[in-house]
């Protein structure tokens, strides 16, 4: 299945996408600059649609002893608006590292500056996607640890 894993911001907001095989991950430039909420969530819903993804992850920032702070909190009501936007479950993904794993990556390919701030945060949804990915296959038949569902539209009326 085609998954879309998003590093969700205050500005900047990484994608990155993989094959149907799941076998293949690469960042989807360019990355979503926007400050509004609701309008970065219809951004990524919007290349989730494009894509044709089946599957959303969304970075989950937590402390490095596994606590969560306010950005998590922050984050987990991005992950309610982004299902709501998409029509699909959003699974949360520890993403602990990815940003240090990103920069080193961009760090060995040269890339510094300008281009590596424009690019950062969607190889860190790479890293982040490569993860999940790694945990589906030695998990096939598990549903993600942590999921935000779509809001049933009916309960709402």
């Amino acid at each position: 299945m085609k998954w879309i894993a998003v590093d969700y911001g205050d500005a900047r907001t990484g994608l990155a996408g993989c094959d149907p095989g799941e076998i293949v991950v690469a960042p989807i430039t360019p990355q979503i600059e926007e400050k509004s909420m609701n309008r970065a969530a219809k951004a990524v819903a919007d290349v989730v649609q494009a894509q044709k993804a089946g599957g959303v992850v969304l970075g989950l920032p937590k402390n490095m002893d596994g606590t969560e702070g306010a950005r998590a909190g922050k984050t987990r009501r991005f992950a309610q608006r982004l299902a709501d936007a998409c029509g699909l479950p959003v699974a949360l993904w520890d993403e602990r590292r990815t940003t240090v794993s990103a920069a080193a990556i961009l760090a060995e390919n040269d890339t510094f500056g300008q281009k590596r701030k424009q690019r950062l945060d969607s190889v860190s949804a790479a890293v982040l996607l490569e993860s999940f990915l790694q945990w589906r296959q030695a998990h096939p038949d598990q549903p993600p640890p942590e999921t935000v569902l779509p809001a049933d539209p009916d309960a709402q009326a």
